[in-house]
């Protein structure tokens, strides 16, 4: 039996389920889920259903909220039921004061989300509100009053009841046994039936991997083993039972690696051990569904011991039962959630590690995207494709079981975590190691951070200004006195070619295409008018261009790429791992340039253009441009090129006092331009207009995606407007989500920042919600109210001078 829809979604899990509830409200008819057992199979059956509000990134704190908000508000009025939801609130304690820092930084944006989260800066803070925790030796903690607790089966069934109702059709008991594309649509074969749909989305969950499998596509998750505890009665717990007193908040204390929650008169505690245990990683077993692995208590001990001593009720309370069950995590811990790299009309729905404190946001989130052709909010933290296929099964593997290790982590701005790293190489990856270059990780590249002088130097996080602060000012001083070269070959790089080559880029996004041998900067935009993709564009000839972007942005912008070229006579090659790039920067910049090229680098190669030129004999697209605010090139080699070229370089910039410099410093010297960053500071949220690109964009005469509403929302009374911030703070400068205040009104939200060190200050790029602000305004960093001030023009040369000379 064959039967169409217009959606296939596979997994019956909470997100799954999620996403068949909020198309059909959405309208989307023949809406199909088929699932390999029954619903909640696999993990959400066994989950300990626990929501929070507590997240480092607004998106991901969306997904939450809304969660709770459809558990606890929605579905009970739409059903005449209730999906157990408890309003218990919760809290996470700490002895440790980087992680006060971190509870700060949390709660303080969540004073621009609108969502309470409230510090709790003593011991008696947290003894008042849990009085069956110890308290010796905690420095206080973060208490979000609407968290609670979800029975995962209820809140699932419960959308499938709603789903139903709206004509979705749920297939049980039909495992999907092969999946192809056949014309326009997709062929998924099934126990019961072919089911042909236009659109289908993996959000297999535990199977995600396999599902993936089928679909030819790599999906990074893992699924790892999860062990939790439930107790008999605490008689302390059924003291306050009886006593009328409210339900215990739930208690996470993150050093320890534990969480504890109120089940009826007893406890639950769930322990995060460091060395997790991945389960079935090359596929799971196929009469698995809603079986659970025996308990494995010797790997959790210690922790458990370490709760007790802090709740000691805890050991009042028998084993009634112990839970292990797989979750899966991605690279990241966080959900797999977009477009499908490379595959028409197929989507991801899987990943998450918090399935059901995510599922009902999540659904939501991708629910959107599909109607409307673009994500309700920011979706790179959990775009499906900000893994490529470099994220091999190593690398899945050992940054699953890092993640479930780090579970309770410190999320440290700038952390660079190790697991799995070098998996790919710049041509240069060796020379700048021998230079003293401290690697951070880019979209799976390694790339100087910064550098150092000291063998075997690493970098240490922190809130504070890191170890690096130091390094960093020196290669900024030695750019700014001669001349620096970094290494960018991170950098995405695309080369579009056809008779309709320059039709095609002139209507891609806000700007038009450059004139030959000019350089542009194109931001391709959603339907709704927001930055989806940020290009350098450079037009080698009438009919040959080439760009460049975000490392991160890859696969994202070869789909857009792909998908806006319909219709039009050209190619589009990814050259990334082709070409590499050098920069360049500083006023000896053209002499050290001038010593290895016979190139006119004068009044022949002005500003903003490129040229296709020798150096050392080696053919180079130099690229006249800076991302810094200083003279200089980006010189784009093919890769076997690269270290040739490096050492030319080299050599002629002894004499000139040439160094190097990294990511961090790029960072600093960017905000003292007040130049902008794509996936900081453009985002799908905001036109280009909105984020100080309004020069960049040129709409007359021509079509473009998203032309009409970007029109119309840059002529809104309600647009927001970013500002170049100068705080006044010392040790702490800002990095990203603090809310900015205005007559004690969150107004703001800061959106990258740092310490510049050419101009002395402490800078910060934000969006203002109201338009037009600028005196009285104050800046939260870590809980400290410190002035910010509006900077009508970028601190380090104003003009351009130093670019253009």
């Amino acid at each position: 039996m064959t039967m169409d829809a217009q959606v296939l979604i596979i997994g019956g899990g909470a997100m799954g389920v999620s996403l068949l509830y909020h198309l059909t409200k959405a309208g989307w008819k023949d809406v199909v889920l088929t699932e390999k057992n029954d619903l909640t199979h696999g993990s959400t059956w066994h989950a300990a259903g626990l929501c929070t509000h507590f997240a480092h990134n607004p998106t991901i704190q969306e997904l939450r909220a809304t969660s709770v908000r459809l558990y606890r508000d929605i579905l009970p009025e739409e059903t005449g039921g209730t999906c157990g939801f408890h309003r218990s609130g919760a809290m996470r304690i700490t002895s440790n004061p980087d992680r006060m820092d971190e509870f700060a930084h949390v709660a303080g944006l969540s004073k621009f989300t609108g969502y309470d989260l409230r510090l709790l800066t003593s011991p008696e803070a947290v003894a008042e509100l849990h009085p069956l925790a110890r308290t010796e030796g905690i420095l206080g903690g973060i208490y979000e009053p609407d968290d609670g607790h979800v029975d995962p089966t209820l809140a699932t069934n419960a959308m499938a009841q709603v789903a139903r109702g709206n004509g979705a059709t749920i297939l049980r008991q039909n495992p999907v046994t092969a999946i192809r594309r056949e014309g326009d649509r997709w062929r998924v074969e099934t126990a019961r039936e072919v089911i042909r749909a236009r659109h289908i989305v993996n959000a297999a969950g535990t199977w995600g991997w396999e599902i993936g499998h089928m679909m030819g596509l790599n999906v990074p998750s893992v699924p790892v083993l999860h062990q939790y505890l439930v107790t008999d009665t605490v008689p302390a717990v059924a003291e306050r039972i009886a006593k009328g007193l409210p339900e215990l908040p739930m208690i996470r204390d993150p050093e320890e690696s534990w969480y504890v929650r109120q089940e009826r008169d007893g406890l639950i505690l769930g322990p995060y051990e460091k060395d997790a245990q991945p389960w079935s990683i090359d596929g799971v077993p196929p009469e698995f569904g809603a079986e659970l692995m025996a308990p494995d208590l010797d790997r959790v001990e210690h922790i458990i011991m370490a709760a007790m001593a802090r709740i000691p009720a805890l050991e009042t309370g028998g084993i009634k039962s112990v839970v292990n069950g797989p979750i899966t995590f991605t690279p990241d811990a966080n959900p797999l959630i977009g477009p499908a790299h490379g595959l028409p009309d197929a989507w991801l729905l899987t990943g998450s590690s918090m399935g059901v404190m995510e599922g009902g946001g999540a659904g939501w989130f991708l629910a959107h995207w599909m109607t409307h052709g673009a994500p309700p909010m920011d979706a790179l933290a959990v775009d499906s494709r900000r893994f490529g296929s470099w994220a091999d099964r190593d690398y899945r593997v050992r940054k699953a079981v890092e993640c479930f290790g780090l579970q309770f982590g410190v999320h440290y701005p700038y952390e660079e975590r190790p697991a799995a790293r070098g998996k790919r190489l710049s041509a240069l990856h060796d020379r700048m190691i021998a230079r003293g270059a401290v690697m951070g990780a880019a979209y799976g590249w390694e790339r100087p951070n910064w550098f150092s002088d000291r063998p075997g130097d690493a970098a240490v996080p922190t809130f504070r200004r890191a170890n690096w602060f130091a390094p960093v000012a020196r290669e900024v001083a030695l750019v700014t006195t001669a001349a620096g070269l970094a290494d960018l070959s991170v950098f995405s790089k695309f080369e579009v070619a056809g008779p309709d080559a320059h039709a095609f880029m002139d209507s891609l996004g806000a700007n038009k295409a450059p004139r030959l041998g000019r350089i542009g900067l194109i931001h391709a935009l959603t339907p709704a008018g927001g930055t989806q993709s940020e290009f350098t564009v450079s037009a080698l000839a009438k009919d040959r261009f080439y760009l460049t972007s975000a490392a991160a942005a890859e696969e994202m912008d070869e789909d857009l790429l792909r998908a806006r070229a319909a219709g039009f006579d050209l190619t589009i090659d990814r050259v990334t791992d082709i070409w590499g790039i050098i920069a360049l920067m500083g006023p000896k910049s053209r002499a050290i340039l001038a010593g290895v090229t016979d190139a006119d680098l004068g009044a022949g190669f002005p500003w903003l253009s490129v040229r296709e030129i020798a150096v050392a004999g080696i053919p180079v697209r130099a690229l006249r441009v800076s991302y810094i605010g200083e003279l200089g090139w980006e010189l784009h080699a093919r890769r076997d090129d690269l270290p040739a070229l490096f050492d030319a370089l080299e050599a002629a910039g002894k004499q000139h006092g040439m160094g190097f410099f990294g990511a961090h410093a790029m960072n600093s010297m960017r905000l003292e331009k007040g130049y902008r960053a794509w996936g900081a500071d453009f985002t799908t949220e905001r036109t280009p207009a909105e984020t100080g690109a309004g020069q960049l964009v040129r709409p007359e005469g021509r079509e473009f995606a998203g032309r009409a509403s970007l029109t119309r929302r840059m002529a809104a009374e309600d647009r927001w407007e970013m500002v170049l911030l100068a705080v006044d703070t010392d040790e702490v400068d800002p990095f990203y989500s603090h809310p900015l205040f205005h007559d004690g009104r969150p107004v703001g939200i800061v959106t990258s920042g740092g310490w510049g060190h050419r101009c002395g200050q402490a800078l910060a790029l934000a969006y203002l919600r109201q338009r037009g602000l600028r005196d009285g305004l104050t800046v939260e960093i870590l809980g400290r109210t410190v002035p910010a001030r509006v900077l009508d023009a970028p601190p380090f040369d104003p003009t351009n001078e130093r670019m253009k000379a």
